[in-house]
């Protein structure tokens, strides 16, 4: 359950929007005026459909995108504006783990190279002392030490994806970013590499993003879920209410077309109709309204704000009455 009410964020982002050149003079949208805050010992899922903005969000908030507005806080402190040795010194806290560890990897480096590679960066410690903080590091992902000898190739992807969270975590950050860090692995293994994540979040108490296609596997793992569409959140709450508690049309729509093995099979699989509009040509009021069964005449006019539902819960949806006449942003 969420309760961050009276704490601190350890890294918040707020109203941050971020824009790409396209092709003609246009500009494809990422996000749009987006506002999040992680919290240490707790996990920030974030979920939506190809081209939703989660990827670039994650790129903003560890540094290798900056925003074209809006700020992103560490601890309080801004970072999305620095440069040189300060935002080398920001990004130690702030550690990444990517969808494909094979594309991450140098495939000529052995594991103990590439999970050092950050502590030698940072002078950390010493070439000498490579391959001891190299099994010390690999028997904390649970893999053999062994493995420190190896190259990439030589290792399944689990392993690897594995190695991955290994490296991210040798500087000890307080914040983990994981891009859809298990999708590209078999469910089996998928359960594991969650398993592992949980189990680290709670012995260093690190703060976690972990972006994701799948809703139930992110409400799962997530003590908050925001939904994204089209570079909008359009959804926040607690992860432990995404089930029974989702009120936006969208969310709503992706957990019906959802299919497990323990559901209602009496329940219709539904789909979400017709296609999201193009991030290049985003349309005025709720970019989801061509989609919706609920939408309106005010949404073609403006974007619904994320307005408080509920205790702990936002949702964008002119359809949806907020708990009260204010409409709080998240932050």
């Amino acid at each position: 359950m969420y309760n961050g009410e009276n704490r601190q964020p350890v890294l918040e982002a707020r109203q941050v929007t971020k824009k790409f050149p396209a092709a003609h003079g246009k500009m494809l949208t990422a996000c749009e005026n987006v506002s999040l805050s992680l919290y240490a010992g707790q996990t920030l899922g974030i979920v939506g459909e190809s081209g939703c903005g989660k990827s670039t969000f994650l790129r903003l908030l560890v540094g290798l995108e900056k925003p074209d507005s809006g700020e992103i806080l560490l601890r309080g402190e801004k970072i999305s504006g620095l440069r040189g040795k300060a935002l080398r010194e920001a990004r130690r806290h702030i550690q990444m783990v990517f969808q494909d560890p094979s594309e991450a990897f140098h495939p000529k480096m052995k594991i103990q190279d590439i999970i050092c590679e950050p502590l030698l960066n940072y002078h950390v410690i010493r070439r000498q002392e490579v391959p001891a903080r190299a099994k010390e590091l690999l028997r904390m992902v649970e893999l053999p030490e062994e493995f420190a000898e190896r190259y990439p190739k030589d290792v399944s992807g689990g392993q690897r994806q594995r190695v991955g969270i290994a490296r991210a975590l040798a500087l000890e950050p307080e914040i983990l970013l994981c891009d859809e860090a298990t999708s590209a692995l078999d469910v089996a293994v998928q359960k594991s590499v969650i398993e592992l994540l949980v189990r680290l979040q709670k012995k260093k108490n690190i703060a976690i993003a972990f972006i994701c296609h799948d809703l139930a596997l992110v409400q799962q793992l997530s003590h908050r879920v925001a939904v994204m569409y089209l570079g909008h959140v359009v959804e926040l709450m607690d992860g432990a209410d995404v089930a029974s508690g989702a009120l936006h049309p969208y969310t709503r729509a992706m957990l019906d077309s959802v299919f497990d093995l323990h559901m209602d099979f009496t329940h219709k699989i539904r789909t979400i109709e017709g296609e999201a509009p193009s991030p290049l040509d985003i349309p005025d009021g709720c970019p989801f309204r061509n989609r919706c069964g609920e939408a309106r005449e005010e949404c073609a006019e403006k974007m619904p704000p994320l307005a408080e539902t509920g205790k702990n819960h936002f949702c964008a949806c002119f359809a949806v009455r907020p708990a009260d006449p204010v409409c709080r942003k998240e932050s």
